[in-house]
């Protein structure tokens, strides 16, 4: 006959003791293998370097821009409406040349009440300089006609007094002729000793009327030269650029409505990390690659405006000017800061956010501890930094990233 057998319990509590055990062994390892503070990462996450020394080559790369070497603003200098367009935005332009051309009749008007505004204070300039000559002639008239009557009266006197040493002429007709004589004489000393105030004074008066008159012609150009901006016209030889006016839109007083820039004639604008600011001085050499050639400039203004953490330098090319560049095209380039000279380097990495460079975690003889020690680092480049103090050759450095343990002083490398 059959017989139920009982069955036996299952020991579902047995993987939990032993694995409980396991955990408690490896919590005591811990404690006894690792130093009070430490911190255990992952060997095989960790990126480890060794200290040595290598040339190190101080340069700093850049992406560049091809830009125009000059541009030209065009503003517009009088407002108005867009009546013809001539030019076209891209089109290569030479100086002077007609652009576009706009209307204002409020101008129009207010050019010709100006003008003949001008004309008037010319006119009554002219009549002042006329009458100035009309009184210098009348006084050298007058002047002229005293001296022919002195004249007459001293021969009259002389024919008395030959007639009054005869006996011919008596006592009081001689002194009548005298004195006759002597009236005309005080009269032509007289208007010669005024004349030449007279003059000078005259001369003055017509120097400030001509020197009035001389502003009254620019006046009057510059007021025609208001008609004239109308015209808009190209101040440079050169490709015109960001010209986009429309007919019948109205152009404002001051208003840019283009630029003209030098063409075949380029220069390279670069953005470097502000690191850099005080290292990059003009006249420092960079290499530009373009189709498999190196190009040689140097650097010809630096603005020293820092905008989101990186600064301006223009560059200039030595010799003539890479073929079919165009504008915006962008370059790699390297600026060399300095010397090329042996020194003690660490791979440029991770590690150099943390801190900046003033520490890392060397690892110790045994492979097994990295402890943090404080650095001086200097020169650096995309590849390596150069070590100042704090480490020597053949040391081994944690130069992966540091993030999750920046703020601890010992690690375990498991």
């Amino acid at each position: 006959m059959d017989r139920v057998v009982a069955r036996k319990p299952r020991r579902r509590w047995l993987p939990l003791v032993l694995g409980g055990g396991a955990l408690v062994i490896a919590m005591v390892a811990y404690l006894v293998f690792s130093p009070p503070g430490a911190l255990a990462i992952e060997a095989e996450n960790a990126e480890i370097t060794t200290v040595r020394p290598a040339a190190f080559h101080d340069f700093v790369p850049a992406r560049a821009q091809v830009t125009p070497r000059v541009t030209v603003y065009l503003d517009a200098v009088e407002g108005g409406r867009v009546e013809r367009l001539i030019a076209a935005d891209g089109a290569l332009v030479g100086a002077g040349e007609l652009l576009a051309t706009l209307t204002n009749p409020q101008l129009a008007l207010e050019v010709g009440a100006r003008e003949a505004d001008i004309s008037a204070r010319l006119g009554d300039a002219r009549g002042q300089l006329l009458q100035i000559a009309r009184s210098r002639v009348d006084r050298d008239r007058e002047l002229a006609q005293a001296r022919f009557d002195l004249l007459q009266a001293e021969q009259k006197l002389g024919v008395r007094q030959r007639l009054h040493d005869q006996d011919i002429v008596s006592d009081a007709e001689l002194k009548a002729v005298t004195g006759e004589a002597a009236h005309h004489r005080a009269r032509v000393a007289a208007l010669e000793a005024s004349i030449q105030p007279e003059v000078g004074m005259m001369r003055g008066q017509a120097q400030e009327i001509r020197q009035m008159q001389s502003q009254l012609h620019d006046n009057m150009a510059s007021v025609r030269a208001s008609l004239e901006a109308l015209k808009l016209r190209a101040p440079v030889a050169g490709r015109l650029t960001a010209f986009d006016l429309q007919l019948g839109q109205t152009v404002t007083a001051g208003q840019r409505v283009g630029q003209i820039d030098s063409e075949n004639d380029y220069k390279l604008t670069a953005d470097v990390d502000e690191y850099y600011l005080g290292r990059v001085n003009p006249g420092q050499v960079a290499t530009a690659q373009y189709e498999g050639k190196a190009y040689r400039l140097t650097v010809s203004r630096i603005l020293p405006q820092v905008r989101q953490g990186r600064f301006q330098i223009d560059l200039a090319f030595e010799g003539a000017t890479p073929p079919a560049l165009r504008r915006g095209q962008s370059l790699d380039l390297e600026l060399t800061l300095g010397a090329t000279r042996q020194a003690l380097v660490l791979p440029n990495g991770p590690f150099m956010q943390a801190g900046g460079g003033s520490w890392v975690f060397v690892v110790g003889p045994d492979g097994r501890r990295a402890a943090r020690r404080a650095i001086r680092v200097g020169r650096r480049n995309p590849q390596y930094v150069e070590v100042l103090s704090g480490l020597r050759p053949g040391e081994r450095v944690l130069t992966s990233s540091y993030d999750g343990f920046a703020q601890e002083t010992r690690l375990i490398l498991r």
